[in-house]
C-alpha cells in the first residue's frame, strides 16, 4: 500500500468522524480562536477533516495522483516533510492574514496536496496536467495560472475558499523541492524556477499590500 494510500484512508475516516461527530469537528478544525488559545495543533489537524465527501475526494484523488510520484523520486521522509510541510505553512499563511479575524476557520487538506502538486511542478514543469482529469495542460502553464487565481482570489471577502491556505502550500511545494535536491529541481529548468519563485513572490506582496491598505 502506498503512502498517499494510507493518509487518503486516514483522512477518509477522520472526515467521516468530522461529520458524526460535531464536537469532534469542532476540536480540530482550523479555527483563529483556537490556535489564540494555544491550540497550535489545529495547524495540522484541520487537514484531516473536510466539508464534504466532494471537497474529501477532490483532494484525495489529486493526492493519489501526484503523491507517488514525489515518493519515487524523493523518498517517503521528504514526501511527508512537502505535505505535512505545506498543510503548516498553508495554515500558517491563513493566520497570519486573518489573525485579527476570531471567527475566521477552515478545513481541508487542500494545502498539503498543493504542495504536492507545487513540488511536481517543479521537477516536471513542461509535463501535462489534466485540468478537471480532461483538458490537458503544460504543467507551469497551470501553476501560473493557478497562483493568479488564488492570489485574486484572496480578495474576495465572501469567498469560502481557504485561498490563502492554498497559496501557502504552492510556497512550500516550490521551496521545499529545492531544498530537498537543489540539482534536481533546479539545475535542470532555472528560468523555470526563477519564474515560479517570482510568481510566488509577486503573489505575496499583492496579498501583503492588500492587507497593509
Amino acid at each position: 500500500m502506498s503512502l498517499s494510500t494510507i493518509i487518503i484512508i486516514i483522512t477518509g475516516i477522520t472526515t467521516y468522524m468530522g461529520f458524526k461527530d460535531h464536537r469532534f469537528f469542532e476540536r480540530y478544525k482550523f479555527s483563529v480562536s483556537g490556535i489564540k488559545a494555544g491550540e497550535y495543533y489545529r495547524f495540522i489537524s484541520s487537514a484531516f477533516l473536510h466539508a464534504d465527501w466532494t471537497h474529501y475526494l477532490v483532494n484525495m484523488f489529486t493526492l493519489y495522483f501526484f503523491g507517488d510520484f514525489i515518493v519515487s523520486n524523493f523518498g517517503a521522509t521528504s514526501f511527508l516533510l512537502i505535505y505535512f510541510g505545506g498543510v503548516f505553512i498553508g495554515n500558517y499563511l491563513a493566520y497570519y492574514f486573518h489573525k485579527d479575524d476570531l471567527w475566521y476557520n477552515a478545513i481541508g487538506a487542500s494545502a498539503g496536496v498543493n504542495a504536492v502538486v507545487f513540488s511536481y511542478v517543479t521537477l516536471l514543469p513542461f509535463d501535462f496536467i489534466y485540468f478537471f482529469a480532461i483538458i490537458p495542460i503544460p504543467a507551469i502553464i497551470f501553476a501560473l495560472g493557478y497562483l493568479w487565481y488564488t492570489t485574486k482570489g484572496t480578495q474576495d471577502t465572501y469567498s469560502r475558499i481557504g485561498h490563502e491556505a492554498h497559496f501557502g502550500g504552492a510556497i512550500a511545494g516550490v521551496l521545499m523541492t529545492i531544498i530537498i535536491d537543489y540539482q534536481l529541481a533546479v539545475a535542470a529548468h532555472p528560468l523555470v524556477t526563477i519564474l515560479l519563485l517570482a510568481a510566488l513572490g509577486y503573489g505575496f506582496y499583492y496579498m501583503q499590500k492588500k492587507k497593509v491598505f
